[in-house]
Formats: C-alpha cells, structure tokens, sequence
C-alpha cells in the first residue's frame, strides 16, 4: 500500500466508509400481504438474482436501521417488481411508501404497472404528477396526511411542501442520477420522527470500481440475471451504403405486427446540423414507407406534445417511431422490436446501451442496428464491436470505464467524491479494493479514530471534510 495512487484510494475509501452513518430506521418484520402476494398473484417465477435481493433488502428492513440501498440492473432485469415486494414489506408494517421517477411517462408507466398487483391485493394507490387536476390532488394529499392512500408514485411533484405523509416508510427512487442531491433530500424530511428506507434503482449498469467510489456509502445490490423467456437482442452494424436492405428489413417486421424505433443524435455543439439530419431523416423515412403512420419526438417539442406521439406510439396508431434521444429513459413498449441507431458512432456505448434496452421487452427477437460511415475512428468501432458481441450492461459499463476513462461518465463530475489525481479506476480496481479492505479493517478496530497511529489519518480526513458537504444519507 506504498504507492500515491493507493494512499489516494485509501483516503477515498476512509471517507466514504465514515460517511455512512447508520440513522435509526423502522423495523419491517411481519410480511403476510407479502406472502399472499406470492404465493397466489405473482404471475411468474423469480429469478434467482430477484430473490437475493429481496433477501437483502429484507434485512435491512428487520435490522432496526435506516436502509440507503443501491439497486442496480440492467433494463428488463425486473426492478419493478422488487420494488413493489419491499413497498409491501412497509405496507405490512402499518407504513406508507412512495416511488419517484424522472419524467411523467415513467412514472406513469411504474403507476398502472404497480395498480395491476395492489388491485388485486386491494392496496391504494394513488399518482402525482405536474398534470394531476386539482380535484383529483386535493383527494390525494388527504389521504397521504390520513394513512389511507398507501402507495403514490409521482414525479418531483412529491417534492412539494403540500405534500404530507403519516407514515412514510419507504422511499423508492427511479433513475436517481436525474435528481439532485437537494431534491431528493426534501424527501426524506416527509418523516417527522425517523428517516424512511430509501432503495435507489438504476438501469444504468456501473462498473464495480465505480460503484464503489461513487456510491461506496450506499449498500449494492445487483440483479445479473434476464427473466426466463427473454431472448437476447440481436445487434448488428450496417453502414449507411447498406440503408436499403435495411429498410426492407424494417418492413418486414412492422408487416408481421412489429413497431420500430429510429435515433438520431443530437448533441449541443452542433445542434443545429443534428436537427437538420433528423428532419431530413424523418422527411426520407416519410418517403420510404408511404403506407405506414410515423411519430416523431425531439427535445425541442413541448412536454405535452412529446407524451402525445409517445402514447400514438405506445397504443400502436403509429409504426415507426422517429426520434432523438430523448426515449432514452422512457417507455415501455413490448411491441417495439427494432432498435435503428443513425451514426452509431457518435453515441458512447452506455447511451448505446440504454437505447437498445427499448427493445426486446416482449415475448418476440428483437433487433439492434447500428448504422455508421465507413470512416470510424478506433474508438468507435471498439464501442460498436463491443456492442456487437455482448448484451451484459456490466461488461459494456467497464468497456466503457477503459474506454472514456471515469471523470467523463455521466453525472459522476457533480459528486464531488471522484476528484482523484492519480488513481484510475479502469486500471486500479485491485489497488481500490484494498484500499478499502484496509480502511474497513482500521474503522472497525477504532471507529472513531482515537488511537494515537491513526491520528495522522483522523487529521487528513478532517481537512478533507471541511471541503464538502456530508450528503450520506440522501444517497
């Protein structure tokens, strides 16, 4: 443990396992809704991955300690469905819970697929979102105030101050990259006396020395596994002189019953230029199948008119979904089956990722093509290999941790804890985790830091917490 990037890592590790202060939380033990709900309406089989989880959750809920978990697993892994096991974990407990998502159609999405099961278990539940009627919101809030209403799943609207709970007990939280610090906070303020469990889900797979840089003062659970009867997408990489075959490709799918979405990228600096090539694109896609109906969707559209072609698409009035990335994180279409990606080579391949996973969540192949130039650059055509030969979340994060190197993904620069100097995480994963092993081992021997060798320790971290704001536990 000689070496700067070591001593680096240690330092890093030490205050995130300082930060993870255990908070008084609710104890969860009785579950016989629970065991109701999966003996006799669980429609399928859990897999095995879905199960541990479960288990570890269900631990923490028992352990007399507040829960700040991180789910993560790839799309279609079955998030949801966990989600709402550990919902009526608090429920049975005489407590309330909430699930927030980023955007209203996701959270629409998680409302009518978590109704389906309280239906049927007569649990309430309730949504709130930017565009509830005042009617319908002033039913709601009463009932969140009372402890009648005990599930709501919303978007930032449950952020609000009007916004009361008896009895919160479980916060879930979708996608949570898409929240601030600071919002998420207000959640856990719902509470008057204790804070509620937070279980934080990610479709985003994060690469183990990420994960544990990033979110070392959150417990990590993974689900690895596809649920039974999911076939793997099938991604290939056509170049645009190949764009006819293509086409009669994606007739050939929307003629058996199947819809189709296309991407364009769209990225700041050349804005302009990319909204061009999307309207142009659109106009030829328009040209090339004049007996199919099209939607299109962008990020300069209103809100309303975005949610209004994404539901055209969704009740299948439309075909063929032309688009920019914003579908990204969205809807869940199980009669989509093509995934087209224009100048694949722009895309990093965690984007690349997330796109595909809008396919392939119905019973059907699904397809993933990648259109390119001839001319890539390296780098571009390892993304594109990469996604070629595997569909594993995992692999593609560490590819792209080699790849772009850790101060580029997305939305670890806001966090402050990733200002390393010398260590790289693509490279020092072996380092990393004895680096934490060993601050584990010197925190559990002397918590508080006491003893007179670990002084030089205590002081460097106080310097270091002087600099930042302890925001563990709001994950």
């Amino acid at each position: 443990m000689g070496s700067a990037t070591a001593e680096e890592l240690f330092y890093n590790q030490k205050a995130l396992l300082i930060r993870k202060v255990e908070y008084e939380g609710q104890i969860f033990r009785t579950v016989p809704t629970l065991t109701t709900f999966y003996n006799e309406h669980l429609p399928f089989d859990l897999t095995n991955a879905q199960k541990r989880v479960i288990k570890e959750i269900y631990r923490d809920m028992c352990s007399g300690k507040q829960m700040n978990r991180l789910l993560q697993g790839d799309v279609g892994s079955g998030k949801t469905i966990v989600a709402f096991i550990c919902m009526l974990m608090a429920i049975d407990n005489g407590a309330q819970t909430c699930l927030m998502a980023p955007t209203e159609i996701l959270s629409d999405q998680h409302y009518h697929g978590l109704k389906e099961f309280a239906d049927q278990l007569g649990i309430p539940i309730g949504r709130l979102t930017g565009s509830s009627k005042t009617s319908e919101r002033k039913i709601l809030l009463e009932q969140l105030e009372s402890g009648e209403m005990k599930i709501v799943v919303g978007t930032h609207a449950l952020l609000e101050d009007v916004v009361k709970f008896k009895n919160l007990g479980l916060c879930v939280i979708d996608e949570q990259h898409r929240f601030g610090v600071a919002q998420r906070a207000k959640l856990w303020q719902k509470h008057a006396s204790i804070y509620p469990h937070v279980l934080v889900m990610t479709a985003t797979p994060i690469p183990r020395t990420l994960a544990m840089t990033l979110y070392g003062d959150l417990d990590v659970s993974v689900i690895d596994e596809l649920p039974a009867g999911r076939k793997p997408i099938k991604t290939v990489h056509r170049y645009d002189a190949n764009r006819l075959r293509v086409f009669g490709f994606l007739r050939e799918q929307i003629q058996q019953g199947r819809q189709v979405y296309i991407v364009y990228p769209l990225i700041e600096e050349s804005e302009k230029l990319d909204y061009k090539n999307l309207m142009d694109g659109y106009e030829s896609i328009c040209r090339a199948f004049p007996e199919y109906h099209l939607s299109i969707v962008h990020g300069k559209m209103k809100a309303q008119d975005k949610d209004f072609e994404m539901k055209r698409f969704l009740k299948q009035e439309t075909q063929i979904m032309v688009a920019t990335t914003v579908i990204e994180v969205g809807v869940n279409v199980p009669n989509a089956s093509v995934m087209v990606i224009e100048n694949a080579e722009r895309f990093g391949l965690a984007q690349l990722h997330q796109l595909r996973g809008r396919v392939g969540r119905g019973a059907e192949q699904s397809y993933c093509v990648l259109m390119s130039d001839y001319k890539l650059s390296k780098e571009a055509r390892q993304r594109i290999e990469t996604m070629v030969r595997t569909n594993n979340g995992f692999e593609i994060a560490d590819m792209d941790l080699k790849l772009r190197g850790h101060g580029d993904l997305e939305g670890t620069q806001q966090s402050g804890i990733l200002d390393l100097l010398i260590a790289d995480l693509a490279k020092d994963a072996t380092i990393l985790q004895e680096a934490r092993n060993a601050a584990q081992e010197i925190l559990e021997n002397d918590p508080e830091l006491v003893a007179s060798e670990n002084s030089a320790i205590r002081r460097h971290i106080e310097s270091l917490r002087r600099e930042e704001t302890n925001w563990s536990r709001i994950s």
